[in-house]
């Protein structure tokens, strides 16, 4: 099994014709994802790479059954094309873009109450279920199919740990990149909570960053919820307090935001802990051997 996403997944591309839509495009038919068409206002009538353009997200539905969509969408439209999705009842959107508004992420997550749908990002690798769907961006070949769940706020350290736990022979069951930004549409709790349920998922990986409280909250509720070890980094340690790094989220507002507090708190919850980001598939295989959990 695994969360969100699976061979069963049925998946358009908003903005498909672009460029970068149809590059991810390709590379996520080649590892196997259901590509069933894409959306482009103005050329529905269309095929790009071989299948069916829509002018929007109802008429993709309607047609082929969509339920996810990778939104590759510019900034200024992104709330728009989300809520869209929302509309015609994608079950899961993966939006990629960078530099949303953050009051126009405020707004869709109000538009989204009471609806179903997750959406995943932004500013987002997105997530992958290796061999069997990508919705995003990130590097499929380096992704093998494991019994490891990946949730991070940053995309290059969830390659690194992903490369990391290759290495030693260990695979993927899911990876969700919820997104660096302060208004994400997905937050860690919901991630962990999808992989307590996913009986393939027996070990989590959660990858944080300096700034606001929710890699904590998260362990939080992990102590109380989550059955399986939870192996942890946050980025940061070295980052100047009120300085943005990197990710729009990823600011020092006071002393619980710093990188060693979090990772303190959340050694102090009784979860696994890298200090180091080379260690963190080190981490997980110790782990994994003292809770007798095979290498898969």
């Amino acid at each position: 099994m695994s969360v969100f996403v699976n061979k069963h997944s049925k998946v358009i591309f908003q903005g498909f014709t672009g460029e970068h839509a149809t590059f991810h495009a390709q590379d996520a038919m080649r590892i196997g994802t259901n590509v069933v068409g894409g959306v482009t206002p103005g050329k529905g009538g269309a095929t790009h790479l071989g299948l069916p353009v829509f002018d929007t997200v109802a008429e993709a539905v309607a047609a082929t059954g969509a339920d996810v969509s990778a939104v590759f969408v510019p900034p200024p439209f992104n709330a728009d094309a989300l809520m869209e999705a929302i509309d015609a009842g994608i079950k899961v959107a993966v939006t990629i873009a960078d530099g949303i508004p953050v009051h126009d992420m405020v707004r869709l997550q109000r538009y989204r109450v009471g609806r179903d749908t997750i959406i995943i990002g932004p500013n987002t690798p997105g997530l992958i279920t290796p061999g069997e769907c990508k919705v995003g961006i990130m590097p499929s070949n380096i992704y093998r199919k494991g019994n490891i769940g990946i949730v991070s706020r940053s995309g290059t350290l969830n390659y690194e740990a992903t490369e990391q736990l290759t290495a030693l022979g260990l695979g993927t069951s899911t990876s969700v990149g919820i997104g660096g930004d302060p208004v994400n549409g997905t937050d860690f709790v919901t991630v962990l909570r999808a992989f307590e349920a996913d009986p393939e998922t027996e070990v989590v990986v959660m990858i944080g960053e300096i700034g606001g409280p929710q890699e904590v909250a998260a362990a939080r509720w992990a102590k109380e919820n989550l059955s399986k070890p939870l192996i942890c980094f946050v980025a940061g340690v070295a980052a100047p307090p009120g300085r943005r790094m990197g990710h729009a989220g990823a600011i020092i507002s006071n002393e619980a935001d710093t990188a060693a507090a979090k990772m303190n708190s959340i050694e102090e919850l009784g979860h696994y802990v890298a200090r180091n980001p080379a260690q963190i598939g080190e981490t997980v295989l110790n782990a994994m051997r003292e809770r007798g959990i095979a290498v898969k």
